[in-house]
């Protein structure tokens, strides 16, 4: 399991050093470095999964577009460098990028594992040194196979693009390989830990019950398109009615429908990236959200997700409470736009009874800030 992410000179920090959990939540305000977080690690899977061989950090890709190096720097301290650092259970890996500003592209300046350091590799493949035995190591492995969902994912579709295995083997940052996973994957069993026991463990019948949970009578149905690459996904939300196609269903189902198939899909160690998993989400769907979350990361699949949610927050916080996840699995962090009057990131702990200890200014209080204005206790 990844336990911290180092970030030097990268977009808006100089310095970071950020503890991650089973299930880490990211909060706070716009613009404050929620998604820079987010996207460093992007950058290492995209480069993995695209350019095994590449001596180059790959700045845009299939997973993400981030323009050239001067989009990418520290604006305040930076200048043509960046470094990204990532603790793995124990072991220790620093990447220091070096770029001219224009470039979309950085070159790999020096990689260290542990006290080993390469200075200008000539040689890396998954943006490491070569090992003796050609094995693929564990941190490459995962960053290969994350799994990143951003906020803007795809809405309804009459048919749904039918990708290889190898292309669709994650649902894809838009949710454009998600229809073609649970195509494929039909008939694979779901980690045990998140199964639920009244249904077939297959990934089918399990995303369809666990869709149930935010839209009661959901059903599903994938089916091949004759002599073409393309799937059709019908939904119902009710056993009295016939399969219909999902324009007609509601937008916030083709929104939670990626997440659910990628949580389902993973198996243990594997990384999730998710934006805003709120979107198109009911509250009381919101909140069942972050329950469904902490039983992912439970089960053993690393959870990362930015969230502008109180309601995500608090079906976590219900999660801790009923024990179906322990505090120390959770890992807080609330970010502020920076500024030499207080700390970039705050990061409040939570107890056994699901409580948070501090509750800085900013996070997730604007209820009780309206509540007050609206009793005359404001401005």
């Amino acid at each position: 399991m990844l336990t911290r992410l180092d970030l030097q000179y990268f977009k808006c920090f100089k310095q970071l050093k950020l503890p991650l959990a089973e299930l880490t939540l990211l909060s706070g305000t716009n613009a404050s470095g929620k998604s820079s977080v987010i996207q460093s690690l992007v950058l290492l899977h995209q480069t993995i999964r695209e350019h095994e061989w590449s001596t180059r950090l790959m700045l845009n890709g299939d997973s993400i577009k981030l323009g050239t190096v001067s989009d990418v720097i520290d604006k305040v301290h930076g200048r043509r460098t960046f470094g990204i650092g990532l603790i793995d259970h124990e072991q220790s890996y620093w990447w220091h990028f070096f770029g001219e500003r224009s470039e979309m592209s950085m070159a790999v300046d020096c990689v260290s594992v542990g006290q080993a350091s390469n200075e200008q590799p000539k040689s890396l493949r998954y943006l490491l040194p070569p090992n003796e035995n050609g094995i693929k190591s564990s941190l490459a492995e995962r960053l290969c196979g994350l799994t990143y969902i951003t906020a803007e994912r795809i809405g309804p579709r009459e048919v749904y693009a039918l990708e290889d295995r190898q292309i669709a083997s994650v649902v894809g940052p838009a949710g454009e390989h998600a229809v073609s996973v649970l195509h494929w994957g039909r008939d694979n069993p779901v980690l045990k830990e998140i199964v639920i026991p009244e249904v077939a463990n297959t990934l089918l019948r399990q995303v369809e019950e666990r869709m149930r949970m935010f839209f009661p009578g959901c059903a599903l149905s994938v089916q091949q398109v004759p002599q073409a690459n393309a799937v059709t996904l019908g939904l119902r939300n009710s056993e009295d009615t016939d399969f219909h196609r999902p324009i007609h269903v509601g937008f916030g189902l083709t929104q939670v429908l990626p997440i659910v198939i990628a949580a389902l899909s993973s198996v243990k160690g594997d990384i999730l990236l998710i934006e805003n998993p709120e979107v198109h989400l009911h509250p009381a769907g919101q909140a069942l959200m972050g329950q469904f979350l902490a039983d992912v990361a439970q089960a053993g699949v690393q959870v990362i997700v930015e969230t502008h949610s109180d309601h995500v927050l608090n079906g976590i916080r219900r999660s801790v409470k009923a024990e179906r996840i322990k505090p120390e699995q959770i890992a807080i962090h609330f970010f502020r736009s920076r500024s030499e009057e207080i700390a970039q990131i705050t990061s409040p702990s939570i107890d056994n009874s699901g409580n948070i200890d501090t509750w800085p200014d900013g996070f997730f209080d604007q209820f009780d800030k309206d509540t007050n204005y609206f009793a005359g206790w404001g401005e």
